[in-house]
């Protein structure tokens, strides 16, 4: 019995010792993890340094901007007319 216990103990090790590989370290996965998304991000960017513009955009006043965005927000929240019913050539007169 006392081999059977060895054998027990050499397959326990070796179990142990395969199933331990797989948490090594992946250095050429780890250091480009990420990549494919950082540069999709940068190719949507036109001017990367448009946030250090501190210039205020010329256009709408505060005023006009935010009766803009709520006629915007309505548009949505009330369903659009509907045109008057138009019937050509159909008569039920007799």
């Amino acid at each position: 019995m006392h081999s059977i216990a060895k054998r027990v103990r050499a397959g326990a090790a070796l179990a142990a010792a395969a199933l331990l590989s797989g948490c090594g370290t992946t250095p050429n996965w780890d250091r480009r993890f990420g990549e494919a998304t950082r540069v999709a991000l940068a190719q949507q960017v036109l001017h990367p340094a448009a946030g250090q513009n501190r210039d205020p955009v010329a256009g709408l006043d505060g005023a006009a901007a935010a009766a803009a965005q709520a006629r915007y927000l309505k548009s949505f929240s009330e369903p659009a007319p509907r045109p008057a019913a138009f019937t050509i050539g159909v008569s039920g007169a007799k």
